[in-house]
């Protein structure tokens, strides 16, 4: 058992998970409760507003698809099949979908990678993902699991990116790299990472400007980020971490795939999925990308910053419901 496993037992963990899938978890089987009121089998009727519950719950059209052929297979298949048993069949079908995303445990436990001194994570996406809170997030994280961090203020564009991350480093008690309002993000990376290198810590943490993803310059800068830390290490960044606001539903999806499509995106965060009925998005990601999600967002607190499962989400998901 990890050190971040003792002082956050799995039961808080669950806890967690569970509590930030309520919303999500309450419209979907508030949908599927009136599809099939007052019917005995499943038919066409239950299987089309199955898919409205699918696609309402921000699953994406892809991925419905994929578990409405599922279960439509089983039906011709089994011929009779009872209502009672749809939630069983829908739970098997998610997971049968999410058995092909991609499985990823590098971070389990807020443990690292082995291999390099320090793991290098860049973090991307676009303003109010909640970027540079999971930066803070995952600081905080790494650090209770015994891990020096180094945090690196790219972000020199806006001021409340600089004075959060600082904020956050002085709350974890871990060092931070910054430069003056409107310098050159490519310096303050560099800068960081030599930093890091010297002081022989754990892992850097880069927060980067909020790109949105029709801003090519922005795009071409991140490339000129990535290469003025390969002048330190010629390996790094390890990670290109892009977060998405789950919250956004189909937009998450959205700028998923332009950011995939620009920049060479190694790892998943999905913020804000506690507020929101949306959650399904996790599933559209994790089925569409070829892309491990990493961690999810399921609260405010520092450890609702949870290493992303699969198989906990989905039993989330569906715990409780007969």
């Amino acid at each position: 058992m990890g050190i971040f496993d003792k002082i956050f037992g799995k039961k808080e963990q669950k806890e967690s998970l569970d509590q930030g899938l309520q919303k999500t978890k309450e419209g979907f089987f508030d949908k599927i409760t009136k599809a099939i009121a007052g019917k005995s089998t499943v038919d066409e009727d239950v299987l089309d507003d199955l898919e409205n519950a699918l696609v309402s719950a921000d699953v994406g059209v892809d991925t419905t698809v994929k578990i409405i052929d599922g279960i439509e297979k089983r039906v011709a298949r089994d011929k009779y099949i009872n209502t009672s048993e749809l939630n069983r069949i829908l739970k098997e079908e998610i997971q049968s979908v999410l058995v092909d995303a991609p499985d990823d445990t590098s971070y389990v436990n807020y443990e690292l990678p082995s291999g390099h001194k320090p793991h290098v994570i860049l973090v991307v996406g676009v303003n109010g993902a909640g970027k540079t809170t999971t930066i803070g997030k995952l600081a905080h994280n790494f650090s209770l699991a015994g891990k020096s961090v180094l945090l690196g203020a790219a972000d020199t564009f806006r001021a409340a990116a600089v004075d959060q991350l600082n904020i956050w480093s002085e709350r974890t008690n871990v060092a931070i790299v910054k430069h003056a309002m409107g310098s050159d993000p490519s310096a303050v990376a560099f800068d960081a990472v030599q930093s890091a290198v010297a002081k022989q810590m754990d892992v850097v943490i880069i927060d980067t400007a909020g790109r949105l993803h029709n801003k090519v310059h922005l795009m071409d800068e991140l490339n000129k980020i990535k290469r003025s830390i390969n002048k330190v290490l010629p390996d790094a960044p390890h990670e290109v971490m892009l977060v998405l606001d789950g919250s956004t539903g189909q937009n998450a999806l959205e700028q998923a795939r332009h950011f995939t499509a620009t920049t060479d995106v190694s790892a998943l965060t999905i913020t804000k999925l506690d507020g929101t009925a949306k959650g399904g998005v996790v599933l559209a990601i994790a089925d569409q990308f070829k892309i491990p999600v990493k961690f999810i967002g399921v609260g405010e607190k520092a450890t609702d910053l949870l290493v992303f499962d699969k198989k906990e989400f989905v039993e989330s998901l569906f715990g409780g419901v007969k």
